[in-house]
């Protein structure tokens, strides 16, 4: 279980690592997250750190209070993570794009980009009809009707329908470098430019890493 911090995709460009191989990388402004609450085992029934990231210029009665408590300005999003130990963690406290130095992978999870209505040849990557001009049959996905028995089309069979805009997670993703408030991850992260994007220390490959070395 690991912290979860919250940042904003702003592109991709390419460096050369320390080996000389030219990396492309996505760019992420990881700014720093503020420590809006501490849950704990003994009150809350597990241990916990709240975080809020990206400015808001206002926010409801509830949460303003709840902002004020923390000594934080108003936030666009609020994510919380369980963890292990929360006694290195104080309310009011930020978190920045240092959290992730010595940490050689990620996940990022974020949200897929929007590509509308699309039909089944786009979205689920089927073959279509023949091409020749009399045809009239060239992106259709064809019959999907039965016999009489059972005389009805089963439901959530694929269909042509709106593709993307999905919560998406990809993992194990290696950190390049850590410069300031940014990250850069190597490879492809989810989501168009200014999207919102949640990082966390990879569940699956830091901790074989770790298996390892004790080995």
């Amino acid at each position: 279980m690991s912290l979860t911090l919250i940042g904003r995709k702003k592109g991709m460009t390419q460096i050369f690592d320390s080996e000389g191989k030219l990396v492309v990388c996505t760019v992420i402004l990881a700014e720093p997250n503020t420590v809006l609450q501490i849950k704990r085992k003994e009150t809350h029934g597990y241990n916990g750190v709240q975080l809020g990231g990206l400015t808001a210029k206002s926010a409801t009665k509830p949460m303003k209070g709840h902002f004020a408590k923390a000594q934080s300005e108003p936030c666009h999003f609020i994510r919380e993570s369980r963890i292990d130990s929360v006694d290195n963690y104080q309310v009011g406290q930020k978190i920045d794009a240092s959290f992730f130095t010595g940490i050689q992978y990620v996940d990022i999870e974020g949200t897929s980009k929007g590509k509308g209505y699309q039909g089944v040849m786009k979205l689920h990557n089927m073959a279509g009809g023949p091409g020749a001009h009399g045809s009239g049959f060239h992106r259709h996905m064809g019959s999907t009707g039965m016999r009489s028995t059972p005389g009805r089309c089963f439901p959530n069979g694929k269909r042509a329908s709106r593709m993307g805009g999905d919560r998406t997670t990809v993992q194990n993703l290696r950190v390049v470098a850590v410069k300031g408030n940014l990250l850069l991850i190597e490879g492809a992260v989810p989501g168009a430019r200014s999207g919102v994007v949640f990082i966390r220390e990879s569940v699956k490959k830091n901790s074989s890493l770790k298996t390892v070395k004790k080995g």
